[in-house]
């Protein structure tokens, strides 16, 4: 919408066969959270529709919002037939030998779990220009020597898109990094690089990782689990709210409520409300656009408040 130039440049990285795009909820929202996984289903279709419509591909992996994941939702991906579902390689659910650089499976299904390096991954989107950090400067020599030490079949790197530019600012050398970055890690000859895709046809799954919903994974803070968005009472009383209007909102079948309903549900909200400290807390205090995480959390109530009160004057008007 805001820089057409920008989409062709994605659609020319889709016809290279070099990159893949991964499929992921619509509105980046929390529905995967809920009991009835109708709605998660529906944005994630959603999803997969705009992708095939914009760039021509079907996408065959799944990013859930924020890396979430549990047995349950990898169960709902598998059904509608992606191949592989990607999440945080955190240690709890790597008992024993497990490390992130090998392929698992959900337990008792089919479906591939690709999992993220955290620490290598976060060796560039939060440590790459932090000069308390003892192995900075972090050159593009120095982290293919990582790579090429690391074992295992795979090494999933994944970070925000806005870590090259935003996270990290140009000035703090990440573009040059990133120019370098290819040739160094091709010096190793057992390095290449390969599309999720390619990763599961290539290796086999070596065992299952089980995650039951009540240790649900996620990609946030040092617990890396869902207490970044329902972490305190304030959000837990939020994401009640919301899960309570699907119906009503839902049986109006305006479409403007529909979607505004999408929006209310976008990670970011409650992301804003939390209310830890120390450095999670810098983290969402950075990215947030209110004062404190209460503002983020009245404003949100009163937002609420106002929509609820459309639906009701909406509901009479259509009894008249």
């Amino acid at each position: 919408m805001w820089d057409p130039n920008l989409l062709d440049t994605f659609k020319q990285m889709a016809k290279s066969g070099c990159v893949e795009f991964l499929c992921e909820t619509y509105y980046h929202s929390l529905v995967s959270l809920f009991e009835d996984r109708t709605e998660f289903i529906e944005e994630v279709n959603m999803h997969r529709d705009t992708i095939k419509d914009i760039l021509g591909i079907k996408p065959q992996i799944f990013r859930n919002t924020e890396l979430l994941y549990h047995d349950g939702i990898a169960e709902e991906i598998e059904k509608m037939g992606f191949k592989a579902i990607m999440t945080e390689g955190i240690e709890r659910i790597l008992e024993g030998w497990k490390s992130p650089n090998y392929i698992y499976k959900r337990k008792g299904g089919t479906i591939k779990v690709l999992l993220r390096n955290y620490r290598l991954s976060d060796d560039v989107g939060y440590r790459f220009s932090a000069r308390w950090w003892s192995e900075w400067p972090l050159t593009a020599e120095k982290y293919a020597a990582w790579l090429s030490s690391a074992p295992g079949n795979t090494i999933n790197i994944f970070m925000d898109y806005e870590t090259f530019g935003e996270h990290q600012w140009e000035d703090t050398g990440i573009f040059y990094f990133l120019k370098a970055l290819p040739y160094q890690i091709l010096n190793w000859n057992h390095l290449e690089f390969s599309t999720p895709s390619e990763v599961i046809e290539k290796y086999p799954s070596v065992s299952e990782i089980t995650v039951p919903w009540y240790e649900t994974v996620s990609w946030a803070d040092m617990e890396r689990d869902p207490s970044a968005w329902l972490g305190n009472h304030m959000q837990h009383l939020c994401f009640s709210e919301m899960k309570s209007l699907e119906k009503k909102v839902k049986e109006t079948k305006n479409q403007d409520f529909l979607k505004t309903w999408r929006y209310l549900l976008t990670g970011d909200h409650f992301y804003y409300m939390c209310t830890k400290w120390l450095g999670d807390g810098d983290v969402h205090k950075y990215f947030s656009h209110h004062g404190n995480p209460y503002d983020a959390g009245i404003n949100y109530l009163s937002i609420v408040c106002d929509f609820k009160e459309k639906i009701l004057k909406y509901e009479l008007e259509e009894k008249k």
